[in-house]
């Protein structure tokens, strides 16, 4: 590595870090003042809500909002120095345009592999943080309109290719739940079916225990009843297949999440594209710093009346359109028909064109 590409990776990354801080400081305050009334109700120390709240927070906000941050350091940096003209002076000293933004590429490589480890397994745990406290303290300031209640009704599921679930009621917090009926069909003929007025998740045996079972198995001409006051059953769903929460999906980490979309196709549930837009992203939001550096260097290393800040305008106004361009896409993901792979890689597709464009246009 050569003393200029020490130069502009320590200017790079020392500004995206600079960055990073002082943003999150401002987003931290401007949460704070919203969340005072929650605060103030749940009665927690400020030490319980920085750990129980701010320690979940901070990481994801920071994940969400880390392809900006790269951004703006990016731009602000790379102006700079096109207002010192010192990009001028590094070119005419026959240093080729492709090898000046070689330290820039290292540098976006690094921090996209930071956050893609982030995305599999630390923003996750930072979500559950964060979930739990607004499950337990926000969420139930809002009353009716609140969605992520703990109490779950009318649950219908498959079980396997031949097995059905029905739950009339469940609660996610106690781990309880009213009105359970399995059913097994065989060549489209029913040929068991259980019903149980109460069942609970056994932690010790890692089993449902189900009160008042009725068992009922069918032959042709034959019909077997079976009665039990309390049974044991290992099915292979679990108390987390039974969460229908927005927290759930972004809790989990990579290899659950994998593991748990792998049952829920076999269940042909609801969410699954939810769950697969959530999972595609965790690869694609990281390339996007790539992505992202290349656009910032190819816009800023050109000299322009008006310095950073017309740079920084131009760089915020394609953040817009980047993060509008995702949101569209996701919604079209989970609500129609389209693809949850292109969902979430659609804007660094198009992105990646408005790259190649600007870098080919950038003064050499």
């Amino acid at each position: 590595m050569k003393k200029l590409d020490k130069y502009i990776l320590t200017k790079f990354l020392s500004t995206f870090f600079f960055c990073l801080i002082l943003l999150t400081i401002i987003v931290v305050v401007v949460d704070v003042s919203e969340h005072t009334d929650d605060f103030v109700k749940s009665k927690l120390s400020i030490w319980r809500i920085i750990t129980d709240y701010y320690f979940g927070f901070i990481p994801r906000i920071d994940a969400m909002l880390f392809p900006l941050f790269v951004f703006i350091a990016v731009i602000f940096f790379t102006s700079k120095m096109a207002g010192r003209s010192e990009i001028i002076a590094i070119l005419s000293s026959g240093v080729s345009y492709r090898r000046f933004m070689l330290p820039f590429i290292v540098g976006g490589l690094l921090l996209s592999a930071l956050l893609w480890g982030g995305y599999q397994y630390t923003v996750p745990k930072a979500n559950r943080i964060w979930g739990d406290f607004e499950k337990k303290y926000v969420d139930i300031n809002m009353g009716a309109a609140n969605l992520n209640t703990s109490y779950k009704q009318h649950i219908y599921f498959r079980l396997d290719a031949n097995s059905y679930v029905g739950i009339r009621g469940y609660d996610t917090i106690s781990k309880t739940g009213s009105g359970l009926f399995i059913q097994k069909f065989k060549n489209n003929q029913l040929v068991y079916n259980l019903r149980s007025s109460n069942f609970s998740w056994d932690t010790a045996t890692n089993k449902w225990s189900m009160l008042a079972v009725n068992e009922r198995f069918f032959q042709e001409k034959t019909e077997t009843v079976k009665n039990y006051e309390r049974l044991l059953m290992n099915y292979n769903f679990k108390p987390i297949d039974l969460r229908k929460d927005e927290y759930l999906k972004d809790q989990m980490p990579t290899p659950e999440l994998d593991a748990f979309i792998a049952k829920e196709k076999m269940r042909q549930s609801e969410s699954l594209s939810t769950l697969l837009v959530e999972r595609y992203n965790r690869d694609a939001v990281p390339f996007s710093v790539l992505i992202l550096t290349i656009i910032g260097v190819s816009l800023a290393s050109r000299k322009v009346r008006g310095g950073s800040g017309m740079h920084l305008a131009i760089g915020i106004v394609l953040c817009v359109v980047y993060i509008l361009f995702s949101r569209i896409s996701v919604v079209f993901a989970t609500k129609g028909s389209f693809s949850p792979w292109l969902a979430a890689w659609i804007p660094n597709i198009i992105y990646g064109f408005i790259a190649f464009y600007l870098y080919k246009k950038a003064p050499k």
